[in-house]
Protein backbone atom coordinates (compact mmCIF):
# COMPACT_ATOMS: atom_id res chain seq x y z
CA UNK A 1 0.00 0.00 0.00
CA UNK A 2 1.03 3.52 -0.46
CA UNK A 3 2.39 5.98 2.00
CA UNK A 4 0.43 8.98 2.27
CA UNK A 5 2.02 12.19 2.60
CA UNK A 6 0.70 15.29 5.37
CA UNK A 7 -2.30 16.62 3.32
CA UNK A 8 -1.14 19.80 1.39
CA UNK A 9 -2.02 22.98 3.07
CA UNK A 10 -2.32 25.03 0.11
CA UNK A 11 -2.81 25.07 -3.96
CA UNK A 12 0.70 26.35 -4.58
CA UNK A 13 2.03 22.83 -3.11
CA UNK A 14 -0.52 21.03 -6.09
CA UNK A 15 2.53 20.67 -8.49
CA UNK A 16 4.52 18.63 -5.81
CA UNK A 17 1.69 15.89 -5.13
CA UNK A 18 2.85 12.83 -6.12
CA UNK A 19 -0.70 11.53 -6.93
CA UNK A 20 -3.93 13.83 -7.86
CA UNK A 21 -7.32 12.57 -9.46
CA UNK A 22 -8.92 14.22 -12.05
CA UNK A 23 -12.60 14.37 -13.00
CA UNK A 24 -14.19 16.23 -16.04
CA UNK A 25 -17.21 16.17 -16.99
CA UNK A 26 -19.50 15.84 -19.69
CA UNK A 27 -20.63 19.42 -20.49
CA UNK A 28 -16.35 20.20 -20.40
CA UNK A 29 -16.10 17.48 -22.99
CA UNK A 30 -18.79 17.96 -25.78
CA UNK A 31 -19.34 20.84 -27.97
CA UNK A 32 -22.92 22.51 -28.52
CA UNK A 33 -24.23 20.31 -30.84
CA UNK A 34 -23.39 17.46 -28.30
CA UNK A 35 -20.76 16.26 -30.33
CA UNK A 36 -17.72 14.59 -28.31
CA UNK A 37 -15.04 17.97 -28.55
CA UNK A 38 -12.19 16.59 -29.19
CA UNK A 39 -10.28 19.78 -28.88
CA UNK A 40 -11.03 19.74 -25.31
CA UNK A 41 -10.04 16.35 -25.29
CA UNK A 42 -6.59 17.20 -26.35
CA UNK A 43 -6.25 20.05 -24.49
CA UNK A 44 -6.74 18.05 -21.54
CA UNK A 45 -4.90 15.28 -22.11
CA UNK A 46 -1.66 17.53 -23.23
CA UNK A 47 -1.96 19.15 -19.43
CA UNK A 48 -2.11 15.69 -17.90
CA UNK A 49 0.32 14.22 -20.32
CA UNK A 50 3.09 17.10 -19.14
CA UNK A 51 2.40 16.23 -15.35
CA UNK A 52 2.64 12.52 -15.54
CA UNK A 53 6.26 13.87 -17.58
CA UNK A 54 7.22 15.48 -14.61
CA UNK A 55 6.38 12.77 -12.47
CA UNK A 56 2.88 13.22 -11.13
CA UNK A 57 0.94 10.10 -11.29
CA UNK A 58 -2.77 10.81 -12.71
CA UNK A 59 -5.56 9.30 -12.43
CA UNK A 60 -8.72 10.73 -14.75
CA UNK A 61 -12.01 10.46 -13.89
CA UNK A 62 -14.01 11.27 -17.27
CA UNK A 63 -17.68 11.43 -17.83
CA UNK A 64 -18.82 11.46 -21.67
CA UNK A 65 -20.02 7.95 -22.43
CA UNK A 66 -23.28 8.84 -22.72
CA UNK A 67 -22.80 12.19 -24.35
CA UNK A 68 -20.31 10.71 -27.22
CA UNK A 69 -22.74 7.95 -28.03
CA UNK A 70 -25.44 10.38 -28.73
CA UNK A 71 -24.36 11.44 -32.14
CA UNK A 72 -23.26 8.19 -33.59
CA UNK A 73 -26.99 6.71 -32.49
CA UNK A 74 -28.66 9.49 -34.21
CA UNK A 75 -30.33 10.77 -31.08
CA UNK A 76 -32.12 14.03 -30.58
CA UNK A 77 -30.25 14.46 -27.12
CA UNK A 78 -29.68 12.67 -23.68
CA UNK A 79 -31.40 9.83 -23.31
CA UNK A 80 -34.57 9.85 -20.80
CA UNK A 81 -35.11 6.30 -20.03
CA UNK A 82 -32.53 3.85 -18.73
CA UNK A 83 -32.47 1.12 -21.45
CA UNK A 84 -31.44 3.76 -24.01
CA UNK A 85 -29.52 5.44 -21.86
CA UNK A 86 -27.07 2.36 -21.14
CA UNK A 87 -27.32 1.43 -24.89
CA UNK A 88 -25.90 5.26 -25.28
CA UNK A 89 -23.09 4.40 -22.98
CA UNK A 90 -22.41 1.12 -24.45
CA UNK A 91 -21.70 2.95 -27.84
CA UNK A 92 -19.96 6.25 -26.41
CA UNK A 93 -17.64 4.66 -24.14
CA UNK A 94 -16.10 2.87 -26.61
CA UNK A 95 -15.50 6.12 -28.57
CA UNK A 96 -14.29 7.93 -25.52
CA UNK A 97 -11.55 5.41 -24.81
CA UNK A 98 -9.93 5.20 -28.28
CA UNK A 99 -9.82 8.71 -28.32
CA UNK A 100 -8.20 8.79 -24.73
CA UNK A 101 -6.02 5.95 -25.77
CA UNK A 102 -4.85 8.18 -29.25
CA UNK A 103 -4.58 11.14 -27.68
CA UNK A 104 -1.98 9.97 -24.95
CA UNK A 105 -0.31 7.72 -27.19
CA UNK A 106 0.91 11.06 -29.31
CA UNK A 107 2.54 12.07 -25.94
CA UNK A 108 3.53 8.39 -24.89
CA UNK A 109 1.68 7.30 -22.61
CA UNK A 110 -0.71 4.35 -22.06
CA UNK A 111 -4.01 4.49 -20.25
CA UNK A 112 -6.04 1.67 -18.77
CA UNK A 113 -10.12 1.86 -18.72
CA UNK A 114 -11.78 0.91 -15.08
CA UNK A 115 -15.57 0.61 -14.68
CA UNK A 116 -17.02 0.98 -12.06
CA UNK A 117 -20.22 0.87 -10.52
CA UNK A 118 -21.72 1.49 -7.01
CA UNK A 119 -21.73 -2.25 -6.09
CA UNK A 120 -18.23 -2.08 -6.52
CA UNK A 121 -17.67 0.57 -3.55
CA UNK A 122 -20.60 -1.31 -1.70
CA UNK A 123 -18.78 -4.57 -1.36
CA UNK A 124 -16.17 -4.63 0.51
CA UNK A 125 -14.24 -7.46 -1.51
CA UNK A 126 -14.84 -5.71 -4.66
CA UNK A 127 -13.49 -2.45 -3.11
CA UNK A 128 -10.05 -4.48 -2.33
CA UNK A 129 -10.15 -5.41 -5.69
CA UNK A 130 -10.51 -2.25 -7.59
CA UNK A 131 -8.14 -0.60 -4.70
CA UNK A 132 -5.55 -3.27 -6.00
CA UNK A 133 -6.05 -3.04 -9.76
CA UNK A 134 -5.93 1.00 -9.82
CA UNK A 135 -2.76 0.72 -7.58
CA UNK A 136 -0.95 -1.80 -9.81
CA UNK A 137 -1.87 0.52 -13.35
CA UNK A 138 -0.22 3.28 -11.20
CA UNK A 139 2.73 1.52 -10.21
CA UNK A 140 3.37 0.36 -14.15
CA UNK A 141 2.99 3.78 -15.34
CA UNK A 142 -0.67 3.48 -16.89
CA UNK A 143 -3.37 6.43 -16.69
CA UNK A 144 -6.40 4.94 -14.91
CA UNK A 145 -9.08 6.71 -17.11
CA UNK A 146 -12.17 5.61 -14.76
CA UNK A 147 -16.11 6.00 -15.04
CA UNK A 148 -19.09 4.60 -13.88
CA UNK A 149 -20.35 1.76 -15.82
CA UNK A 150 -23.68 3.38 -17.13
CA UNK A 151 -24.19 0.56 -19.19
CA UNK A 152 -25.18 -1.92 -16.68
CA UNK A 153 -25.55 0.44 -13.25
CA UNK A 154 -29.52 0.76 -12.12
CA UNK A 155 -31.42 3.95 -11.45
CA UNK A 156 -31.96 1.54 -7.79
CA UNK A 157 -27.83 1.42 -7.04
CA UNK A 158 -25.47 3.68 -8.54
CA UNK A 159 -23.05 6.72 -8.17
CA UNK A 160 -25.51 9.01 -9.90
CA UNK A 161 -23.03 11.14 -11.15
CA UNK A 162 -18.58 11.36 -11.60
CA UNK A 163 -18.41 13.94 -8.87
CA UNK A 164 -19.14 11.66 -5.67
CA UNK A 165 -17.08 8.72 -7.53
CA UNK A 166 -14.24 11.12 -8.00
CA UNK A 167 -13.93 11.80 -4.55
CA UNK A 168 -14.25 8.31 -3.50
CA UNK A 169 -11.46 7.03 -6.06
CA UNK A 170 -9.28 10.21 -4.46
CA UNK A 171 -9.57 8.21 -0.99
CA UNK A 172 -9.50 4.47 -2.81
CA UNK A 173 -5.67 5.48 -4.56
CA UNK A 174 -4.79 7.63 -0.90
CA UNK A 175 -4.34 10.93 -3.69
CA UNK A 176 -2.36 14.11 -2.24
CA UNK A 177 -5.70 15.93 -4.09
CA UNK A 178 -8.79 16.00 -6.36
CA UNK A 179 -9.12 18.35 -9.28
CA UNK A 180 -12.92 18.86 -10.02
CA UNK A 181 -13.35 20.16 -13.23
CA UNK A 182 -16.62 22.10 -14.86
CA UNK A 183 -17.89 24.65 -16.63
CA UNK A 184 -17.37 27.56 -14.49
CA UNK A 185 -14.20 28.99 -13.10
CA UNK A 186 -15.18 28.12 -9.74
CA UNK A 187 -17.63 28.21 -6.70
CA UNK A 188 -19.76 31.47 -7.02
CA UNK A 189 -21.97 33.15 -3.85
CA UNK A 190 -24.29 33.25 -6.19
CA UNK A 191 -25.41 32.13 -10.22
CA UNK A 192 -22.41 33.08 -12.16
CA UNK A 193 -24.33 34.90 -14.39
CA UNK A 194 -26.22 37.26 -11.71
CA UNK A 195 -24.47 40.48 -11.67
CA UNK A 196 -22.40 41.35 -8.65
CA UNK A 197 -21.70 37.25 -7.82
CA UNK A 198 -18.40 36.72 -6.04
CA UNK A 199 -15.83 34.06 -6.86
CA UNK A 200 -15.01 32.39 -3.40
CA UNK A 201 -10.78 31.66 -3.61
CA UNK A 202 -10.70 29.68 -0.70
CA UNK A 203 -13.12 27.53 1.59
CA UNK A 204 -11.19 26.70 4.87
CA UNK A 205 -14.49 25.40 7.06
CA UNK A 206 -17.81 24.89 6.37
CA UNK A 207 -18.20 28.67 7.44
CA UNK A 208 -16.54 29.72 4.57
CA UNK A 209 -20.14 28.49 2.56
CA UNK A 210 -22.83 30.26 4.36
CA UNK A 211 -25.15 32.24 2.55
CA UNK A 212 -23.93 30.74 -0.55
CA UNK A 213 -26.60 30.04 -3.22
CA UNK A 214 -26.22 26.95 -5.53
CA UNK A 215 -28.03 24.54 -7.41
CA UNK A 216 -29.20 21.15 -8.09
CA UNK A 217 -29.00 21.24 -11.93
CA UNK A 218 -26.28 20.26 -14.39
CA UNK A 219 -26.00 20.45 -18.03
CA UNK A 220 -28.61 19.20 -20.53
CA UNK A 221 -25.94 16.68 -21.54
CA UNK A 222 -23.99 16.58 -17.76
CA UNK A 223 -25.83 14.97 -14.69
CA UNK A 224 -23.89 16.81 -11.63
CA UNK A 225 -24.59 20.33 -10.20
CA UNK A 226 -23.03 22.74 -8.19
CA UNK A 227 -24.02 20.82 -5.36
CA UNK A 228 -22.71 17.15 -6.92
CA UNK A 229 -19.42 19.35 -6.73
CA UNK A 230 -19.97 20.25 -2.56
CA UNK A 231 -21.01 17.19 -1.64
CA UNK A 232 -17.44 15.37 -3.35
CA UNK A 233 -15.55 18.44 -1.70
CA UNK A 234 -16.69 17.39 1.69
CA UNK A 235 -16.25 14.11 0.95
CA UNK A 236 -12.69 14.79 -0.06
CA UNK A 237 -11.83 17.41 2.72
CA UNK A 238 -13.25 15.39 5.25
CA UNK A 239 -11.45 12.17 4.37
CA UNK A 240 -7.76 14.49 4.41
CA UNK A 241 -7.28 15.36 0.83
CA UNK A 242 -7.83 18.93 -0.73
CA UNK A 243 -9.83 20.41 -3.73
CA UNK A 244 -9.64 22.36 -6.87
CA UNK A 245 -12.74 23.10 -8.47
CA UNK A 246 -12.29 25.07 -11.32
CA UNK A 247 -13.23 25.06 -15.12
CA UNK A 248 -11.43 22.41 -17.68
CA UNK A 249 -9.91 26.06 -19.63
CA UNK A 250 -8.06 26.52 -16.29
CA UNK A 251 -6.71 23.20 -15.61
CA UNK A 252 -2.87 23.70 -16.36
CA UNK A 253 -2.72 26.60 -14.04
CA UNK A 254 -4.52 25.05 -11.56
CA UNK A 255 -2.22 21.76 -11.53
CA UNK A 256 0.78 24.49 -11.72
CA UNK A 257 -0.84 26.08 -8.14
CA UNK A 258 -1.74 29.00 -9.42
CA UNK A 259 -4.54 30.83 -8.13
CA UNK A 260 -7.33 29.95 -10.49
CA UNK A 261 -10.65 28.67 -8.95
CA UNK A 262 -11.44 27.73 -5.33
CA UNK A 263 -9.50 25.59 -3.31
CA UNK A 264 -10.99 23.13 -0.82
CA UNK A 265 -8.52 22.64 2.35
CA UNK A 266 -8.30 19.14 4.17
CA UNK A 267 -10.55 19.63 7.11
CA UNK A 268 -10.59 15.71 8.31
CA UNK A 269 -8.12 13.26 8.97
CA UNK A 270 -7.25 10.47 6.36
CA UNK A 271 -9.86 7.92 6.91
CA UNK A 272 -9.58 3.79 6.53
CA UNK A 273 -11.31 2.50 3.79
CA UNK A 274 -13.62 0.59 6.03
CA UNK A 275 -14.68 4.28 7.24
CA UNK A 276 -14.97 5.95 4.05
CA UNK A 277 -16.88 2.70 2.32
CA UNK A 278 -19.26 3.05 5.74
CA UNK A 279 -20.04 6.51 5.74
CA UNK A 280 -20.15 7.28 1.71
CA UNK A 281 -20.65 4.14 -0.06
CA UNK A 282 -22.10 1.28 1.98
CA UNK A 283 -25.89 0.36 0.75
CA UNK A 284 -27.81 1.59 3.86
CA UNK A 285 -30.42 -1.38 4.43
CA UNK A 286 -32.66 0.47 7.59
CA UNK A 287 -32.09 2.86 10.12
CA UNK A 288 -32.10 3.19 13.98
CA UNK A 289 -33.58 5.93 15.61
CA UNK A 290 -31.58 7.73 18.62
CA UNK A 291 -32.23 9.86 21.79
CA UNK A 292 -30.34 12.53 22.29
CA UNK A 293 -28.05 11.60 24.39
CA UNK A 294 -27.00 8.51 22.15
CA UNK A 295 -26.61 10.63 19.32
CA UNK A 296 -24.01 12.74 21.17
CA UNK A 297 -22.42 9.67 22.53
CA UNK A 298 -21.53 8.35 19.56
CA UNK A 299 -20.59 11.51 17.49
CA UNK A 300 -19.14 14.08 20.47
CA UNK A 301 -18.24 10.66 22.68
CA UNK A 302 -17.33 8.88 19.83
CA UNK A 303 -18.66 5.82 21.71
CA UNK A 304 -20.60 2.35 20.94
CA UNK A 305 -24.20 2.47 20.15
CA UNK A 306 -26.13 0.69 23.49
CA UNK A 307 -29.72 -0.35 23.16
CA UNK A 308 -30.84 1.69 25.76
CA UNK A 309 -30.17 4.94 23.33
CA UNK A 310 -32.00 3.14 20.33
CA UNK A 311 -35.93 4.62 20.36
CA UNK A 312 -37.02 3.21 17.10
CA UNK A 313 -36.19 1.39 13.59
CA UNK A 314 -36.74 1.28 10.27
CA UNK A 315 -36.08 -0.95 7.50
CA UNK A 316 -35.73 -4.73 7.52
CA UNK A 317 -32.25 -5.83 7.53
CA UNK A 318 -30.42 -8.69 9.24
CA UNK A 319 -27.29 -8.36 12.08
CA UNK A 320 -24.03 -7.06 9.84
CA UNK A 321 -26.17 -5.14 7.41
CA UNK A 322 -25.14 -1.02 6.74
CA UNK A 323 -28.00 1.26 8.91
CA UNK A 324 -28.10 4.84 9.65
CA UNK A 325 -28.35 6.21 13.09
CA UNK A 326 -30.69 8.54 13.22
CA UNK A 327 -30.67 11.60 16.25
CA UNK A 328 -33.06 14.20 16.92
CA UNK A 329 -31.68 16.83 14.54
CA UNK A 330 -30.82 13.82 11.57
CA UNK A 331 -28.85 11.43 10.45
CA UNK A 332 -25.49 11.14 12.35
CA UNK A 333 -23.71 8.25 11.59
CA UNK A 334 -23.41 4.68 9.62
CA UNK A 335 -22.58 1.42 10.85
CA UNK A 336 -22.42 -2.24 11.06
CA UNK A 337 -25.50 -3.65 13.01
CA UNK A 338 -25.42 -6.19 15.62
CA UNK A 339 -29.05 -7.36 15.86
CA UNK A 340 -31.20 -7.58 12.64
CA UNK A 341 -34.26 -5.56 12.52
CA UNK A 342 -37.10 -8.03 14.24
CA UNK A 343 -34.83 -8.18 17.41
CA UNK A 344 -34.36 -4.63 18.10
CA UNK A 345 -37.81 -3.93 19.40
CA UNK A 346 -37.18 -6.23 22.33
CA UNK A 347 -34.16 -4.53 23.55
CA UNK A 348 -34.19 -1.15 22.87
CA UNK A 349 -34.63 1.34 25.67
CA UNK A 350 -33.29 -1.09 27.90
CA UNK A 351 -30.01 -0.75 29.91
CA UNK A 352 -27.56 -3.02 30.90
CA UNK A 353 -29.04 -3.97 34.05
CA UNK A 354 -32.50 -4.55 32.68
CA UNK A 355 -30.80 -6.56 29.65
CA UNK A 356 -28.75 -8.76 32.00
CA UNK A 357 -32.45 -9.59 33.99
CA UNK A 358 -34.21 -10.22 30.93
CA UNK A 359 -32.16 -12.04 28.72
CA UNK A 360 -29.81 -13.45 31.18
CA UNK A 361 -26.82 -12.23 29.21
CA UNK A 362 -24.53 -9.56 28.80
CA UNK A 363 -25.83 -6.97 26.02
CA UNK A 364 -23.54 -6.29 22.83
CA UNK A 365 -22.99 -2.86 21.43
CA UNK A 366 -25.63 -2.41 18.91
CA UNK A 367 -23.50 -0.82 16.92
CA UNK A 368 -19.72 -1.02 18.21
CA UNK A 369 -17.91 2.29 17.82
CA UNK A 370 -14.83 0.56 15.36
CA UNK A 371 -18.00 -0.17 13.17
CA UNK A 372 -19.25 3.25 13.26
CA UNK A 373 -18.78 6.25 10.56
CA UNK A 374 -19.95 9.61 11.26
CA UNK A 375 -22.16 11.39 8.27
CA UNK A 376 -21.85 15.21 7.42
CA UNK A 377 -25.30 16.43 7.05
CA UNK A 378 -25.48 17.38 2.95
CA UNK A 379 -26.74 20.28 1.42
CA UNK A 380 -30.36 20.49 0.81
CA UNK A 381 -31.15 20.56 -3.08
Amino acid sequence: MRAVNLPLTSRTELPTAERIVVKVGSSSLTAPDGRLDLSAVHHLVQVLADRRAAGQQVVLVSSGAIAAGIMPLGLPGKPKDLATAQATASVGQGLLVARYTEAFAYHGRRVGQVLLTAEDLIRRTNYANAQRALERLLTLGVVPIVNENDTVATDEIRFGDNDRLAALVSHLVRADALVLLTDVDGLYDGPPSRPGTRLIREVRAGADLAGVEVTGRGSDIGTGGMITKLDAASIATGAGIPVVLTSAANIAPALAGEEVGTWFAATGRRKSARRLWLAHAAQVRGRLHLDAGAARAVTDGKRSLLAAGVVGVDGDFEAGDVVELVGPDGVVARGLTAYGAAEIPHIMGKSSHQFVDDFDQHPRAVVHRDDLAQVRPRRRR
